[in-house]
């Protein structure tokens, strides 16, 4: 049903993700990004000097006329452009009271739910549940940041992690954070990134009808993709995020009845499919406009989903806390306010399925240069 879509690749690129450039550029000044930029075109830096006399010369440069352009990039690049950003660099402990007060939240839920007809259930699931267990998810993507307890505590972080996972119902966690990495080291990676669909998703969920069902089941395609795209084998702290996950699932079966655990199965699946907030999972990379692949949100559900929306900024800087994202655009706001964005995840769900341009396909991917190392 409906027109097929016009796009039958991907959109292959074979120049580097934007974010890396950006964020030496925010922090070290366009000067220092430059001489980064000319050094990996063959130009070796060997040092920097005579700071004191406000000159600053290049010695060593394998080109003489690089050499001279340099110059005075170099001394435009000594003094960092933003490095108030940096104090922002540090992690968010109200995140720790917030995923304790949503757990304890959902707990009552289930409590609630557990003697309700089933059609009551099942409204409940999509109308708070869903809401309750899609942010959760984004708190997981916070701690598997470190953004709890801090880079220095990185343990800390990852049982926190499996703690937060125990209302969605499925183990998650420590695995999202292994691809995740990934996904912000290698961004659209061929072979490495699993948040770029599938060939069989792009060729197969090609008219509005198809691409409808496709949205419903994203989570899905999120969980069982990984094991097509780039395969890993099981570390010991997934094996204990499930049996964790899984003993939590048959307490609750006990304890307070299948409703319960319904209700909580349901709110994952119908909150990560066909729902507003799911709208991010789209929004964030999927190129509406050519030469873009990573867009921000500027609406109201970041209230939700701790400033997920905020995606440049959080690609710029993925070592900042959620909280922290909206001051980093305040602050280095002429890098992203001219940058294409949108206020509305539910009209990008809307035009993803009814715009004939743009599919699963409608991703930028690149060839991955040089040594890869994965999580």
């Amino acid at each position: 049903m409906g027109n097929r879509v016009s796009r039958e690749d991907f959109e292959w690129v074979y120049t580097d993700q934007p974010h890396a450039s950006r964020r030496q550029e925010i922090l070290a000044g366009p000067g220092r990004a430059r001489l980064r930029a000319c050094a990996r075109q063959g130009v070796v830096l060997e040092h920097l000097a005579a700071h004191a006399q406000g000159a600053l010369t290049l010695v060593g440069a394998s080109r003489p006329s690089c050499r001279r352009r340099l110059m005075p990039w170099a001394r435009e690049g000594t003094r960092a452009k933003y490095p108030e950003i940096k104090s922002l660099m540090k992690p968010d402990s109200n995140l720790i009271w917030i995923v304790v007060l949503m757990i304890l939240t959902q707990f009552v839920a289930f409590y609630l739910v557990k003697d309700l007809d089933w059609k009551w259930v099942l409204f409940w699931a999509y109308a708070f549940g869903s809401c309750m267990n899609h942010s959760m998810t984004l708190a997981i993507h916070e701690v598997s940041h470190n953004s709890a307890f801090g880079h220095c505590k990185p343990m800390w972080n990852r049982w926190f992690g499996i703690f937060a996972n125990l209302p969605i119902g499925v183990p998650y966690s420590v695995s999202f954070k292994r691809y995740h990495m990934d996904h912000h080291r290698y961004l659209g990676g061929d072979g490495i990134d699993v948040d770029i669909p599938t060939e069989f998703e792009g060729w197969f969920f090609c008219t509005t009808f198809r691409k409808f069902i496709w949205v419903i089941l994203q989570p899905l395609f999120y969980a069982f993709r990984p094991l097509f795209i780039n395969p890993k084998p099981i570390s010991y702290l997934e094996i204990i995020n499930t049996v964790i996950q899984v003993t939590f699932d048959i307490v609750i079966y006990y304890v307070l009845g299948i409703k319960s655990l319904v209700y909580m199965l349901a709110a994952s699946l119908l909150g990560l499919g066909l729902h507003p907030i799911s709208g991010h999972f789209i929004a964030e990379h999927y190129m509406f406009l050519k030469g873009h692949e990573t867009y921000s949100y500027y609406g109201p559900l970041n209230l939700l989903t701790f400033n997920v929306g905020y995606h440049n900024e959080h690609h710029d800087f993925p070592n900042i806390p959620g909280k922290s994202l909206p001051l980093v655009r305040k602050i280095a706001a002429e890098y992203y306010e001219s940058l294409p964005h949108y206020n509305s995840w539910i009209k990008v769900l809307y035009d993803f399925v009814m715009d004939d341009t743009i599919s699963p396909y409608s991703r930028v991917k690149r060839h991955q240069k040089g040594s890869v190392v994965l999580e």
